[in-house]
Formats: C-alpha cells, sequence, structure tokens
C-alpha cells in the first residue's frame, strides 16, 4: 500500500502541498488530479524521495519515505512528464541496460527483463538503434522502460501520454493497464480526463495543495449531478484549470 498522511511541504512561505491524505492499494490505478500549480508534481517528488516532506508521513509497502528512503527507492517506478532525458548516443537497450546495473541487477536478470519490456512496450524495431533520432514516442517508452527495470510494485506517471500520438499513447495506456494486472501500486498524475476515465479505478482532486474530493470517477458524477468527470472537477477547482 501506498499511504500518504497529513502530508505538507513548504518551500520558503508558499505551502505547495498542505495536510494532504491519501492512499492507492494494490492493484489499484489512483488519478491524482490538479490544475498546473496544484501540488502533483510536488508530491509525486515527496513519495519517490526526491524531495522531504516538511511534516506528516509517507509509507511505500510499510516503509517511510523519509526513515527508509534507499528502500522505497528500490520499490518504486516514477515517470515524469516533459523532456525524458535519454542519452541520445546510446541505443535504448543501452539506456535500460545502465539504469539495471544502478539497481545492481546482473547482466542475466537485466537482459531477460528487457526482452520483456521490448515485448510490452511494442519496441522490437529500434531496441538496438541509437536514441538519438528516436521520436517522442519512442523515446518516452525507452524512459519507462528504464524507469522499470528493477520490476518495482509501485508505479508513478506524470502525464505519461503527453505529446504521444494515438498509438503510442495506446501502447502507454495498454501497459499501464497490465501492470494493474500484475497488482501494482499505481498513481497516475494527468491532464487528460479521458485518460484519467479510461484508465482509473478512483480519483484524487488537489487544488492549491489541498484535497478537495477523492472517490470513483462513478460516485463523483452522481455526487455532483454531472455527467463527466471534468465538469466536476471544474466545479470543485472554481474554473480555474489550466492556469
Amino acid at each position: 500500500m501506498l499511504d500518504v498522511k497529513n502530508v505538507s511541504k513548504k518551500f520558503k512561505d508558499i505551502k505547495a502541498v498542505d495536510e494532504l491524505s491519501f492512499q492507492v492499494n494494490e492493484g489499484e490505478i489512483v488519478g491524482l488530479l490538479g490544475e498546473n500549480g496544484a501540488g502533483k508534481t510536488t508530491t509525486l517528488r515527496m513519495i519517490s524521495t526526491m524531495l522531504r516532506p516538511s511534516g506528516g508521513t509517507i509509507r511505500v509497502n510499510g516503509y517511510d519515505a523519509v526513515k527508509d528512503s534507499s528502500k522505497v527507492r528500490g520499490k518504486i517506478g516514477i515517470l515524469f512528464g516533459g523532456e525524458v532525458g535519454i542519452y541520445d548516443r546510446l541505443s535504448a537497450r543501452e539506456n535500460i541496460e545502465y539504469f539495471g546495473k544502478l539497481y545492481g541487477m546482473s547482466r542475466e536478470k537485466i537482459n531477460r527483463r528487457i526482452d520483456e519490456l521490448v515485448r510490452d512496450l511494442k519496441m522490437e524495431e529500434y531496441i538496438d538503434r541509437k536514441a538519438g533520432k528516436f521520436s517522442r514516442g519512442m523515446k518516452q517508452k525507452v524512459s519507462i522502460a528504464r524507469a522499470i527495470i528493477h520490476s518495482p510494485n509501485v508505479m508513478l506517471f506524470d502525464e505519461p501520454s503527453t505529446g504521444l500520438d494515438v498509438s503510442a499513447a495506446r501502447v502507454i495506456h495498454e501497459f499501464i493497464l497490465k501492470c494493474k494486472s500484475e497488482n501494482k501500486i499505481i498513481l497516475l498524475s494527468s491532464h487528460s480526463m479521458s485518460e484519467v476515465e479510461k484508465l482509473c479505478d478512483r480519483v484524487v482532486i488537489i487544488h492549491k495543495g489541498k484535497l478537495v474530493e477523492e472517490g470513483t470517477i462513478e460516485a463523483l458524477e452522481k455526487k455532483y449531478n454531472n455527467g463527466s468527470l471534468e465538469e466536476v472537477f471544474i466545479k470543485l477547482i472554481g474554473g480555474n484549470a489550466g492556469e
């Protein structure tokens, strides 16, 4: 289980996250929703141990993200949107191998895992080509593969399909659903309401760092008498989406 309890993060006088609490269970995809600046990426960075919370606790499979940070990092795979930052002079395979070595994996285990990820992410045609001339979608797949080479059971996705065409996004969605079928714990941040509706079991909606609502999409639409998640979202955050 991923358990975020009363977590806050301050940057000088700015409270980016304010007493935030939620849980994600095994075999569940939870969408983390909020306008730009709501605290989504800050929350993901605290869960991944990249940032230290100012208050509260984060537990990943029973391990404290501050006190047991090295153990938590071994349990987590994380993909942030935007620039994927893979090494252009290396092949896709070499990029993934490098991260496997950083996790202390044996060559045999790395090779076996790469073969599995190549099939899942449909990278057969370019796995041994240098990454410099890859499309955005190809680079995104390599970035995902290297982030989860160590078979983590907690997956953090921040805008995983940003900039991808329909076919590439579909492969990413199928992969996320496969992770769910493998009983992984999945937290997904996305601005695409259709993506969230397609993938998520529940959503957590935050505004200015605070939790404003959580629940299944169906339950929230019923509660707020709205026909879509987007309408519920706009109603809850006061029409400030995208600012």
